[in-house]
């Protein structure tokens, strides 16, 4: 047990809600775009996405937590949840390894999906595994650029319910591209927020995240930001006619409030890591709610 605790801390088990969000809304919207032929979508081409997608953002935390390590980002002084590498639970080489091992296995769950899309979901895939070690590795790493929320948008939202909407569908239309951004936004606020609560020390090792190239005014407006335009889009499925996808959504909004608020009223510090976990619940309760409302409307 001792040697398992460890991979599940640097695993960050609260982060992967990100995973399996966009997997689900991605399976519901194409059950409504499937429900007038009387196909129906197959679940298990979802679970594959779901083992995959859980692998790769397993794999890209690995990788993470070795290289922030290596370049000084995560120091005795971070206020952050425990790093193992940086505290010397595991070596960043184990890290590393454990990393690309996590792409391994997201390729062979990914193997399927990629007979059945063909050559967009293969091109998804590779793509989404080049960067989850780019994101901290490679001589210009994402997230030291400051790139690190458009890879969030593109490949935890966009791609993830795009690719699964066309696994089931074999097209892409407007409603999975929203549905993909909403659930993208949201998971960008997990980002920004752990942003938020390290740019001083980022930025004092040249890890230039958008917080720490701009400062916590731009930071607070950024979560703000993603929160807002994600619900505000909500409109679109008003407009669609999937008003209980969008009304039930909304039951998420008071956690989103009390995030919102104390960002906007608390210094980073360690109750960051509160709002973190409370973002991440909005974004599964969300994308539960939502997925609901377009099964059952």
């Amino acid at each position: 047990m001792n040697k398992i605790i460890p991979w599940f801390l640097a695993s960050r088990p609260k982060t992967l809600t990100a995973a399996f969000t966009p997997i689900f809304v991605g399976t519901a919207v194409a059950m409504v775009a499937l429900k007038p032929s009387g196909e129906k979508v197959n679940w298990n081409l979802s679970l594959l996405a779901l083992l995959a997608s859980i692998f790769i953002q397993i794999g890209t935390n690995f990788v993470n937590d070795a290289l922030d390590f290596k370049k000084g980002a995560d120091n005795d002084k971070r206020i952050g949840p425990k790093r193992v590498a940086q505290s010397g639970l595991l070596t960043p080489k184990q890290v590393i390894f454990g990393g690309f091992l996590s792409f391994f296995i997201a390729i062979l769950f990914g193997l399927p999906l990629v007979f059945q899309g063909g050559i967009f979901i293969l091109a998804i895939g590779i793509i989404s595994l080049i960067c989850g070690y780019l994101y901290t590795g490679g001589p210009y790493p994402l997230a030291y650029v400051g790139l690190g929320e458009l890879f969030v948008i593109l490949f935890f939202g966009l791609a993830a319910v795009g690719g699964v909407f066309y696994i089931h569908t074999g097209y892409f239309t407007l409603p999975a591209f929203v549905a993909g951004l909403q659930i993208g936004l949201l998971a960008t606020v997990l980002i920004s927020i752990n942003n938020f609560r390290d740019f001083k020390g980022d930025k004092t090792v040249g890890k230039m995240t958008l917080a720490a190239r701009f400062g916590k005014k731009f930071a607070r407006f950024e979560i703000v930001s993603l929160f807002s335009m994600t619900y505000l889009l909500n409109i679109f499925w008003i407009y669609e006619g999937h008003r209980a996808a969008a009304l039930l959504s909304f039951l998420s909004l008071p956690i989103a409030i009390l995030v919102i608020n104390g960002i906007l009223f608390q210094e980073p510090s360690k109750i960051f890591n509160k709002y973190l976990g409370m973002s991440a619940l909005v974004q599964i309760i969300f994308g539960i709610l939502m997925g609901i409302g377009f099964i059952i409307g």
